[in-house]
């Protein structure tokens, strides 16, 4: 009898768990597309045109190596437009002696999959998702008993594990990392590489209409529509990164610029999140550059940290806390999401540039996410139900698993320093020094108080005030609040008037 396998929309890979010991001679590939996963939140309409490309051409790529393939459009008749709906009604048609899935990356999903084998007329096996470098039992076991869970330390023991910028048990260099090199303003008139970009083919075309048309209230531009939608495309973006922008990646990845979204980023996350990529030819591919002379170590180390450091760490942290992680919110924070945020409408030019950049391509990188629009929200304390809601929207890469912990625990402390050992929060010298924002801002970034004053300036100490009892007593806040403690009654005044005044008008 034949098996189904289901594959997911963000499991588009060969190598996938479900896929192994597969038979091509009597089993069935399932994939569908489904209303349900396209609006449970209001996916930017960049992210579903890519995810509904990148599963058609998936699926194509199978049935041209001999796969029986049994693909489910999202307009074809009778779709149940639910994960649930769907495999009943494949297990109907095709009477399969079981189903096999690999585990679903999200809580939500996963929990209805384990409910399949009561409902299921056939057996159900769901298997780990093996393309990272850590189980999610490894991680639990290194966790286990440990105080403070730090991505430093788990790092460097996945660097010793995999041998990876490693000279026997120890980092090539002499150093773990390189993060003091990696903070480089970006000078005006720096080249830029030009972005990858390709034209959509028939079937991407087909999409984009499709999305238009039963989507086209969402968030975000969706044409001039540019991604990777095979792995031959995602395997060219990476190279094109590896060849043009590897080499300054670890100077200016912190550096942002007006009108360059992309700078020297590698905006690969998502096709390593959706499996167009594996988190292992992202890595060798950055390893054999440097170790060929064609990088230098503080870029190699930088990208090969986000991807075998926080990508892998945010996973395991996010399945050992849910579900209870979803629902935190230690710092008490309430207040809604600005309408900007979905506008661009606002006089803060930072925000404005992040917010736009983000509509128009469904990205921003990881410091305009984490010290624009993350430090905004922690700052004026919006809600982080909200906020999560809003980065899982607008985001082509985003998927619960790896957008919660970086939102609430990194950017927003709503877990209270499980993930971070301190509020990422900074005023606006921060955003001055790493950018070119404050130029053509409607505030002035060296003003402190006053209608004129940069928001992220008054905003940063009203957080440390409001959070005192909290947060006096952390060791790494201890010089900032030295510093509250020796102002004086007027300068305290004015923090207050000044963020009262900007959060009334916000509201």
């Amino acid at each position: 009898m034949s098996t189904l396998r289901l594959i997911l929309g963000d499991q588009l890979s060969p190598e996938i768990s479900s896929l192994k010991d597969a038979d091509k001679s009597r089993d069935i590939i399932l994939l569908c597309e489904v209303f349900d996963e396209a609006v449970y939140v209001k996916h930017h309409q960049k992210k579903i045109a890519f995810l509904f490309s990148a599963m058609r051409h998936f699926a194509a790529s199978l049935s041209d190596a001999g796969w029986n393939v049994d693909y489910v459009r999202l307009d074809q008749d009778g779709n149940s437009h639910s994960f649930s709906g769907e495999v009943a009604r494949a297990v109907e048609r095709h009477a399969p002696e079981s189903v096999i899935a690999t585990f679903a990356s999200e809580w939500r999903v996963l929990t209805e999959m384990r409910d399949w084998e009561n409902t299921l007329p056939c057996a159900v096996e769901l298997r780990d998702d093996d393309r990272f470098y850590c189980s999610l039992d490894e991680f639990a076991t290194w966790a286990d008993g440990r105080k403070q869970l730090r991505m430093e330390y788990f790092y460097r023991e996945l660097r010793r594990k995999t041998g990876i910028l490693m000279s026997g048990n120890d980092p090539i260099g002499g150093q773990w990392n390189y993060d003091a090199e990696n903070r480089g303003r970006a000078p005006d008139g720096l080249e830029v590489p030009k972005h990858t970009s390709f034209v959509p083919d028939d079937i991407t075309n087909e999409v984009l209409n499709l999305v238009e048309d039963r989507f086209g209230d969402h968030f975000g531009k969706l044409r001039p529509f540019e991604f990777a939608v095979t792995h031959e495309q995602a395997a060219y973006v990476l190279d094109r990164f590896i060849a043009e922008r590897l080499p300054l990646f670890g100077t200016y990845q912190d550096a942002m610029v007006e009108g360059e979204p992309f700078m020297f980023h590698a905006h690969i996350g998502l096709y390593l999140n959706c499996g167009l990529l594996s988190p292992q030819q992202a890595i060798i591919a950055a390893e054999n550059a440097y170790h060929a002379g064609a990088a230098p170590l503080n870029a190699t180390e930088g990208f090969i940290r986000q991807i075998l450091g926080w990508r892998e760490f945010v996973r395991g942290l996010y399945w050992l806390k849910m579900p209870e992680y979803a629902e935190q919110n230690a710092l008490e924070a309430h207040r809604p999401l600005p309408a900007f945020f979905w506008t661009a409408d606002t006089k803060m030019n930072c925000l404005k540039q992040c917010v736009s950049e983000t509509r128009d391509h469904a990205y921003a990188h990881h410091i305009q996410r984490l010290m624009v629009l993350g430090n905004f929200a922690l700052l004026a304390g919006l809600s982080p139900k909200e906020v999560n809601e809003w980065f899982m929207i607008v985001y082509a890469d985003a998927y619960e698993w790896v957008e919660l912990p970086n939102v609430s625990g990194m950017a927003l402390y709503a877990d209270g320093g499980v993930l971070a050992s301190k509020p990422y929060a900074s005023g606006g010298a921060y955003i001055e020094r790493m950018s070119n924002y404050c130029r053509s801002c409607h505030y002035k970034v060296k003003q402190k108080n006053g209608e004129q004053a940069c928001p992220f300036n008054y905003l940063y100490w009203d957080f440390l005030i409001r959070h005192q009892d909290r947060l006096s007593g952390n060791a790494r806040m201890g010089m900032m609040y030295r510093t509250l403690a020796k102002m004086s009654d007027e300068k305290r005044a004015a923090i207050l008037t000044d963020s009262q005044r900007f959060l009334s008008e916000l509201s």
